[in-house]
Protein backbone atom coordinates (compact mmCIF):
# COMPACT_ATOMS: atom_id res chain seq x y z
CA UNK A 1 0.00 0.00 0.00
CA UNK A 2 1.52 3.38 -0.98
CA UNK A 3 2.41 5.84 1.76
CA UNK A 4 -0.29 8.52 1.78
CA UNK A 5 0.98 10.54 4.75
CA UNK A 6 1.46 14.13 3.64
CA UNK A 7 4.55 16.13 4.45
CA UNK A 8 3.93 18.78 7.06
CA UNK A 9 4.78 22.49 6.91
CA UNK A 10 4.93 24.73 9.98
CA UNK A 11 4.06 28.34 9.17
CA UNK A 12 5.05 30.90 11.83
CA UNK A 13 2.71 33.86 11.53
CA UNK A 14 0.88 36.56 13.43
CA UNK A 15 -2.73 35.48 13.80
CA UNK A 16 -4.10 38.31 11.64
CA UNK A 17 -1.52 38.21 8.85
CA UNK A 18 -2.88 38.59 5.31
CA UNK A 19 -0.17 36.15 4.18
CA UNK A 20 -1.74 33.13 5.86
CA UNK A 21 -4.32 32.42 3.14
CA UNK A 22 -1.86 32.51 0.19
CA UNK A 23 0.50 30.19 2.03
CA UNK A 24 -2.27 27.73 2.89
CA UNK A 25 -3.41 27.71 -0.75
CA UNK A 26 0.15 27.17 -1.95
CA UNK A 27 0.70 24.32 0.49
CA UNK A 28 -2.49 22.61 -0.64
CA UNK A 29 -1.33 22.90 -4.25
CA UNK A 30 1.94 21.23 -3.22
CA UNK A 31 0.00 18.51 -1.37
CA UNK A 32 1.33 19.52 2.04
CA UNK A 33 -0.43 19.72 5.38
CA UNK A 34 -0.10 23.09 7.13
CA UNK A 35 0.16 23.86 10.84
CA UNK A 36 0.14 27.52 11.86
CA UNK A 37 2.04 28.63 14.94
CA UNK A 38 0.70 31.96 16.17
CA UNK A 39 0.52 34.09 19.28
CA UNK A 40 -3.28 34.31 18.94
CA UNK A 41 -5.27 33.49 22.05
CA UNK A 42 -7.32 31.02 20.08
CA UNK A 43 -5.76 28.27 17.97
CA UNK A 44 -5.99 28.79 14.25
CA UNK A 45 -7.86 25.68 13.19
CA UNK A 46 -9.57 25.34 9.84
CA UNK A 47 -10.27 22.46 7.51
CA UNK A 48 -6.74 22.72 6.12
CA UNK A 49 -4.58 24.14 8.90
CA UNK A 50 -3.96 23.14 12.52
CA UNK A 51 -3.28 25.84 15.08
CA UNK A 52 -0.43 25.88 17.61
CA UNK A 53 -0.43 28.59 20.26
CA UNK A 54 3.03 30.05 20.87
CA UNK A 55 4.55 33.05 22.64
CA UNK A 56 6.74 35.27 20.45
CA UNK A 57 8.28 36.72 23.61
CA UNK A 58 9.43 33.33 24.92
CA UNK A 59 11.54 31.42 22.42
CA UNK A 60 12.42 28.62 24.86
CA UNK A 61 8.80 27.85 25.72
CA UNK A 62 7.92 27.98 22.04
CA UNK A 63 10.74 25.59 21.15
CA UNK A 64 9.46 23.14 23.76
CA UNK A 65 5.94 23.34 22.31
CA UNK A 66 7.18 22.84 18.74
CA UNK A 67 9.39 19.91 19.79
CA UNK A 68 6.33 18.13 21.24
CA UNK A 69 4.44 18.67 17.95
CA UNK A 70 7.46 17.56 15.94
CA UNK A 71 7.75 14.31 17.91
CA UNK A 72 4.07 13.55 17.29
CA UNK A 73 4.58 13.92 13.58
CA UNK A 74 7.71 15.53 12.08
CA UNK A 75 7.63 18.79 10.19
CA UNK A 76 9.34 18.82 6.80
CA UNK A 77 9.87 22.57 6.75
CA UNK A 78 9.51 25.75 8.82
CA UNK A 79 8.61 29.09 7.27
CA UNK A 80 8.11 32.60 8.65
CA UNK A 81 5.35 34.50 6.87
CA UNK A 82 6.72 38.04 7.19
CA UNK A 83 9.45 40.30 8.55
CA UNK A 84 8.48 39.87 12.19
CA UNK A 85 8.56 36.05 12.08
CA UNK A 86 11.53 35.12 9.86
CA UNK A 87 14.06 35.16 12.72
CA UNK A 88 11.72 33.20 14.98
CA UNK A 89 11.23 30.60 12.25
CA UNK A 90 15.00 30.40 11.72
CA UNK A 91 15.55 29.58 15.42
CA UNK A 92 12.99 26.77 15.29
CA UNK A 93 14.26 25.33 12.00
CA UNK A 94 17.80 25.38 13.40
CA UNK A 95 16.66 23.39 16.44
CA UNK A 96 14.85 20.84 14.27
CA UNK A 97 17.72 20.66 11.75
CA UNK A 98 15.50 21.70 8.85
CA UNK A 99 16.46 24.02 5.95
CA UNK A 100 16.90 27.53 7.31
CA UNK A 101 18.88 30.74 7.35
CA UNK A 102 21.04 31.40 10.41
CA UNK A 103 18.88 33.29 12.94
CA UNK A 104 21.34 36.20 13.00
CA UNK A 105 21.18 36.48 9.21
CA UNK A 106 17.37 36.51 9.38
CA UNK A 107 17.58 39.28 11.96
CA UNK A 108 19.72 41.41 9.65
CA UNK A 109 17.03 41.08 7.00
CA UNK A 110 14.45 43.06 8.98
CA UNK A 111 16.46 45.25 11.40
CA UNK A 112 17.50 48.23 9.29
CA UNK A 113 20.15 49.49 11.70
CA UNK A 114 21.93 46.16 12.05
CA UNK A 115 21.74 45.60 8.30
CA UNK A 116 23.24 49.01 7.48
CA UNK A 117 26.12 48.49 9.92
CA UNK A 118 26.88 44.97 8.66
CA UNK A 119 26.82 46.00 4.99
CA UNK A 120 28.86 49.16 5.55
CA UNK A 121 31.61 47.16 7.29
CA UNK A 122 31.72 44.89 4.22
CA UNK A 123 31.97 47.92 1.88
CA UNK A 124 28.55 47.29 0.36
CA UNK A 125 26.83 50.39 -1.06
CA UNK A 126 24.45 51.66 1.66
CA UNK A 127 23.58 55.25 2.56
CA UNK A 128 25.66 57.00 5.21
CA UNK A 129 23.70 56.56 8.41
CA UNK A 130 23.61 56.67 12.21
CA UNK A 131 21.23 56.04 15.11
CA UNK A 132 19.30 58.59 17.12
CA UNK A 133 18.12 57.95 20.69
CA UNK A 134 14.68 59.42 21.37
CA UNK A 135 15.50 59.65 25.08
CA UNK A 136 18.50 61.94 24.58
CA UNK A 137 18.51 65.68 23.73
CA UNK A 138 18.18 66.17 20.00
CA UNK A 139 20.52 69.15 19.51
CA UNK A 140 23.76 67.22 20.00
CA UNK A 141 22.51 64.33 17.89
CA UNK A 142 21.89 66.69 14.96
CA UNK A 143 25.52 67.79 14.82
CA UNK A 144 27.07 67.06 11.43
CA UNK A 145 23.83 66.13 9.68
CA UNK A 146 23.73 66.48 5.90
CA UNK A 147 20.49 67.44 4.16
CA UNK A 148 18.38 66.09 2.62
CA UNK A 149 18.23 63.03 4.84
CA UNK A 150 15.68 60.34 5.70
CA UNK A 151 14.45 59.31 9.13
CA UNK A 152 12.93 55.85 9.60
CA UNK A 153 12.01 53.28 12.27
CA UNK A 154 14.26 50.27 12.68
CA UNK A 155 11.77 47.50 11.93
CA UNK A 156 8.51 48.78 10.46
CA UNK A 157 7.12 47.97 7.02
CA UNK A 158 5.00 49.56 4.25
CA UNK A 159 7.02 52.81 4.51
CA UNK A 160 5.47 53.59 7.89
CA UNK A 161 7.42 56.34 9.63
CA UNK A 162 9.80 56.98 6.73
CA UNK A 163 10.20 60.76 6.31
CA UNK A 164 12.51 62.86 4.15
CA UNK A 165 13.61 66.22 5.59
CA UNK A 166 15.42 69.02 3.80
CA UNK A 167 16.58 71.21 6.70
CA UNK A 168 16.89 71.32 10.47
CA UNK A 169 13.39 72.73 11.02
CA UNK A 170 11.81 69.86 9.08
CA UNK A 171 14.07 67.47 10.97
CA UNK A 172 12.73 68.57 14.37
CA UNK A 173 9.12 68.24 13.19
CA UNK A 174 9.75 64.77 11.77
CA UNK A 175 11.57 63.75 14.95
CA UNK A 176 8.52 64.61 17.05
CA UNK A 177 6.20 62.63 14.78
CA UNK A 178 8.50 59.63 14.75
CA UNK A 179 8.81 59.46 18.54
CA UNK A 180 5.14 58.52 18.82
CA UNK A 181 5.34 56.14 15.84
CA UNK A 182 8.32 54.12 17.08
CA UNK A 183 6.73 53.90 20.54
CA UNK A 184 4.50 51.20 19.02
CA UNK A 185 7.41 49.18 17.57
CA UNK A 186 8.20 45.62 18.60
CA UNK A 187 11.19 45.62 20.97
CA UNK A 188 12.42 48.10 23.58
CA UNK A 189 15.48 49.14 21.58
CA UNK A 190 13.35 49.68 18.48
CA UNK A 191 10.96 51.84 20.54
CA UNK A 192 13.74 54.21 21.57
CA UNK A 193 15.87 54.55 18.44
CA UNK A 194 15.47 56.04 14.95
CA UNK A 195 17.69 55.51 11.92
CA UNK A 196 18.74 58.61 9.97
CA UNK A 197 20.53 58.27 6.64
CA UNK A 198 21.49 60.30 3.60
CA UNK A 199 18.82 60.64 0.94
CA UNK A 200 19.86 58.93 -2.30
CA UNK A 201 18.59 60.71 -5.39
CA UNK A 202 17.73 58.34 -8.21
CA UNK A 203 15.28 55.79 -9.53
CA UNK A 204 14.02 52.96 -7.33
CA UNK A 205 13.54 49.31 -8.24
CA UNK A 206 12.45 46.14 -6.46
CA UNK A 207 14.19 42.81 -6.96
CA UNK A 208 12.57 39.41 -6.47
CA UNK A 209 14.70 36.32 -6.25
CA UNK A 210 15.56 33.31 -4.14
CA UNK A 211 18.55 31.63 -2.58
CA UNK A 212 19.32 27.92 -2.84
CA UNK A 213 22.56 26.63 -1.34
CA UNK A 214 23.69 30.24 -1.07
CA UNK A 215 23.29 31.01 -4.77
CA UNK A 216 20.98 33.87 -5.75
CA UNK A 217 18.52 33.21 -8.56
CA UNK A 218 16.50 36.01 -10.16
CA UNK A 219 12.74 35.98 -10.63
CA UNK A 220 12.18 39.53 -11.83
CA UNK A 221 13.04 43.19 -11.35
CA UNK A 222 10.17 45.63 -10.92
CA UNK A 223 10.44 49.19 -12.15
CA UNK A 224 8.78 51.88 -10.03
CA UNK A 225 7.77 54.52 -12.59
CA UNK A 226 6.51 57.05 -10.03
CA UNK A 227 9.30 59.15 -8.47
CA UNK A 228 9.72 58.39 -4.77
CA UNK A 229 11.15 61.67 -3.52
CA UNK A 230 9.28 62.18 -0.25
CA UNK A 231 8.49 63.65 2.14
CA UNK A 232 6.78 60.25 2.56
CA UNK A 233 7.43 57.17 0.49
CA UNK A 234 4.17 55.42 -0.29
CA UNK A 235 4.68 52.63 -2.80
CA UNK A 236 2.53 53.00 -5.90
CA UNK A 237 3.17 51.24 -9.24
CA UNK A 238 5.31 48.15 -9.79
CA UNK A 239 5.75 46.98 -13.39
CA UNK A 240 7.63 44.14 -15.08
CA UNK A 241 9.69 43.42 -17.10
CA UNK A 242 12.17 46.10 -16.13
CA UNK A 243 13.43 48.71 -18.57
CA UNK A 244 16.95 48.42 -17.13
CA UNK A 245 19.50 47.15 -19.61
CA UNK A 246 20.89 43.64 -19.22
CA UNK A 247 24.24 44.79 -17.83
CA UNK A 248 22.58 46.95 -15.15
CA UNK A 249 20.19 44.14 -14.20
CA UNK A 250 23.15 41.80 -13.74
CA UNK A 251 24.86 44.44 -11.64
CA UNK A 252 21.77 44.68 -9.42
CA UNK A 253 21.85 40.92 -8.92
CA UNK A 254 25.57 40.95 -8.11
CA UNK A 255 25.17 43.66 -5.48
CA UNK A 256 22.31 41.76 -3.82
CA UNK A 257 24.18 38.43 -4.00
CA UNK A 258 27.13 39.96 -2.16
CA UNK A 259 24.86 41.50 0.48
CA UNK A 260 23.09 38.18 1.06
CA UNK A 261 26.49 36.60 1.64
CA UNK A 262 27.42 39.34 4.09
CA UNK A 263 24.21 38.72 6.03
CA UNK A 264 24.81 34.96 5.92
CA UNK A 265 21.55 34.19 4.11
CA UNK A 266 21.60 30.87 2.26
CA UNK A 267 18.04 29.83 1.42
CA UNK A 268 14.56 31.12 0.71
CA UNK A 269 12.83 34.02 -0.98
CA UNK A 270 14.55 37.40 -1.28
CA UNK A 271 12.83 40.76 -1.69
CA UNK A 272 15.18 43.71 -2.16
CA UNK A 273 14.74 47.45 -2.70
CA UNK A 274 17.50 49.47 -4.36
CA UNK A 275 18.14 52.98 -5.64
CA UNK A 276 20.17 53.64 -8.77
CA UNK A 277 21.75 57.10 -8.99
CA UNK A 278 22.69 59.10 -12.09
CA UNK A 279 26.08 57.38 -12.22
CA UNK A 280 24.32 53.98 -12.21
CA UNK A 281 25.65 53.15 -8.76
CA UNK A 282 23.30 50.74 -7.00
CA UNK A 283 22.44 51.54 -3.37
CA UNK A 284 20.89 48.93 -1.10
CA UNK A 285 17.82 50.12 0.79
CA UNK A 286 16.47 46.77 1.96
CA UNK A 287 17.13 43.06 1.59
CA UNK A 288 14.40 40.98 3.22
CA UNK A 289 14.40 37.18 3.54
CA UNK A 290 10.76 36.87 2.51
CA UNK A 291 8.50 37.20 -0.50
CA UNK A 292 7.23 40.53 -1.82
CA UNK A 293 4.60 42.04 0.48
CA UNK A 294 0.88 42.58 0.09
CA UNK A 295 -1.04 41.19 -2.83
CA UNK A 296 1.66 42.44 -5.22
CA UNK A 297 2.84 38.84 -5.44
CA UNK A 298 -0.25 38.03 -7.49
CA UNK A 299 1.30 39.57 -10.62
CA UNK A 300 3.84 36.74 -10.52
CA UNK A 301 1.14 34.07 -10.47
CA UNK A 302 0.16 31.70 -13.25
CA UNK A 303 -1.40 28.25 -13.38
CA UNK A 304 2.00 26.64 -12.77
CA UNK A 305 3.63 28.97 -10.24
CA UNK A 306 3.21 31.21 -7.22
CA UNK A 307 5.90 32.86 -5.13
CA UNK A 308 4.46 31.25 -1.99
CA UNK A 309 4.82 27.80 -3.54
CA UNK A 310 8.45 28.59 -4.28
CA UNK A 311 9.08 29.74 -0.70
CA UNK A 312 7.50 26.57 0.69
CA UNK A 313 9.43 24.34 -1.70
CA UNK A 314 12.70 25.91 -0.51
CA UNK A 315 11.68 25.42 3.13
CA UNK A 316 11.35 21.67 2.52
CA UNK A 317 14.46 21.62 0.30
CA UNK A 318 12.57 20.56 -2.82
CA UNK A 319 12.73 23.74 -4.94
CA UNK A 320 10.25 23.98 -7.78
CA UNK A 321 10.98 25.56 -11.14
CA UNK A 322 10.28 29.27 -11.56
CA UNK A 323 7.73 29.89 -14.29
CA UNK A 324 6.71 33.55 -14.67
CA UNK A 325 4.44 35.13 -17.28
CA UNK A 326 6.00 36.47 -20.48
CA UNK A 327 3.60 39.40 -20.83
CA UNK A 328 4.08 42.77 -19.17
CA UNK A 329 2.30 43.04 -15.83
CA UNK A 330 1.86 45.69 -13.21
CA UNK A 331 0.16 46.53 -9.95
CA UNK A 332 -0.64 49.76 -8.17
CA UNK A 333 -0.93 49.89 -4.41
CA UNK A 334 -3.70 52.40 -3.76
CA UNK A 335 -2.38 54.93 -1.25
CA UNK A 336 -4.33 56.37 1.66
CA UNK A 337 -4.21 60.11 1.06
CA UNK A 338 -6.93 61.40 3.42
CA UNK A 339 -7.51 60.72 7.11
CA UNK A 340 -11.07 59.72 7.98
CA UNK A 341 -13.63 56.94 7.82
CA UNK A 342 -14.04 55.28 4.42
CA UNK A 343 -17.65 55.71 3.32
CA UNK A 344 -17.50 54.32 -0.21
CA UNK A 345 -15.43 54.00 -3.37
CA UNK A 346 -16.84 55.55 -6.55
CA UNK A 347 -15.82 54.86 -10.15
CA UNK A 348 -15.01 51.16 -9.80
CA UNK A 349 -17.20 50.13 -12.72
CA UNK A 350 -15.61 52.68 -15.07
CA UNK A 351 -12.09 51.86 -13.86
CA UNK A 352 -12.57 48.14 -14.45
CA UNK A 353 -13.61 48.83 -18.04
CA UNK A 354 -10.24 50.38 -18.92
CA UNK A 355 -8.37 48.32 -21.52
CA UNK A 356 -5.67 46.06 -20.03
CA UNK A 357 -7.05 46.27 -16.48
CA UNK A 358 -7.35 42.74 -15.05
CA UNK A 359 -9.03 43.56 -11.76
CA UNK A 360 -9.28 46.09 -8.96
CA UNK A 361 -9.35 44.86 -5.38
CA UNK A 362 -10.47 47.19 -2.60
CA UNK A 363 -9.33 45.53 0.61
CA UNK A 364 -10.40 48.18 3.15
CA UNK A 365 -14.00 47.84 4.28
CA UNK A 366 -16.41 50.76 4.43
CA UNK A 367 -16.41 52.32 7.88
CA UNK A 368 -12.72 51.54 8.40
CA UNK A 369 -10.51 54.33 9.71
CA UNK A 370 -7.96 55.53 7.14
CA UNK A 371 -4.60 56.77 8.37
CA UNK A 372 -2.17 58.23 5.77
CA UNK A 373 1.60 57.92 5.95
CA UNK A 374 3.77 58.36 7.86
CA UNK A 375 1.59 57.17 10.76
CA UNK A 376 -0.39 54.66 8.68
CA UNK A 377 0.79 51.43 7.09
CA UNK A 378 -2.14 50.29 4.95
CA UNK A 379 -3.17 50.48 1.32
CA UNK A 380 -6.74 50.80 0.13
CA UNK A 381 -6.29 48.02 -2.39
CA UNK A 382 -4.67 47.12 -5.69
CA UNK A 383 -5.09 47.73 -9.41
CA UNK A 384 -3.77 44.88 -11.58
CA UNK A 385 -3.05 45.15 -15.30
CA UNK A 386 -1.37 43.16 -18.07
CA UNK A 387 -0.55 44.05 -21.67
CA UNK A 388 2.05 43.64 -24.40
CA UNK A 389 4.35 46.35 -23.04
CA UNK A 390 5.13 47.91 -19.65
CA UNK A 391 4.14 51.32 -21.06
CA UNK A 392 0.64 50.06 -21.84
CA UNK A 393 0.37 48.61 -18.34
CA UNK A 394 1.43 51.87 -16.70
CA UNK A 395 -0.95 53.98 -18.80
CA UNK A 396 -3.87 51.64 -18.05
CA UNK A 397 -3.21 51.71 -14.32
CA UNK A 398 -2.95 55.51 -14.25
CA UNK A 399 -6.17 55.86 -16.26
CA UNK A 400 -8.03 53.46 -13.97
CA UNK A 401 -6.78 55.18 -10.82
CA UNK A 402 -7.98 58.53 -12.17
CA UNK A 403 -11.51 57.09 -12.33
CA UNK A 404 -11.57 56.22 -8.62
CA UNK A 405 -12.84 58.53 -5.90
CA UNK A 406 -12.54 57.58 -2.24
CA UNK A 407 -15.27 59.21 -0.19
CA UNK A 408 -14.39 59.68 3.48
CA UNK A 409 -16.04 61.18 6.55
CA UNK A 410 -14.14 63.09 9.23
CA UNK A 411 -13.45 61.47 12.57
CA UNK A 412 -14.56 63.38 15.67
CA UNK A 413 -13.05 62.65 19.05
CA UNK A 414 -15.43 62.98 22.02
CA UNK A 415 -13.69 64.21 25.15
Amino acid sequence: MPNTIKKRLLLISHHNSYRIAPYINAAIHLNLEVSIASEGKHSLVTEVANGIHIDFNNIQATLATIHIEHRKRPFSGILGSDDQTVEFAAHIAHELQLPHNPPRAAQYSYRKDLARKKLALACCPVPTHHLLDVNLPLTKQMTGLHFPCVLKPLNMSASRGVIRVNDSDEFVIAWQRLKSIVATALGKFEQSHILVENYIDGIEIAYEGFLHDGKLNSITIFDKPDPLEGPYFEETIYVMPSSLNTILQQKVKSVIQKACGVYGLTTGAIHAECRIDKDEKIWILEIASRTIGGDCARILDNENFSIEELAISLAINQPIDVCTAQQARGVMMLPVTTKGLLKRVEGLLEANRIKYIDKIDIIINEGHELVPLPEGNQYLGYIFASADTPEQVICAIREAYAKLTFITAPIFTIR
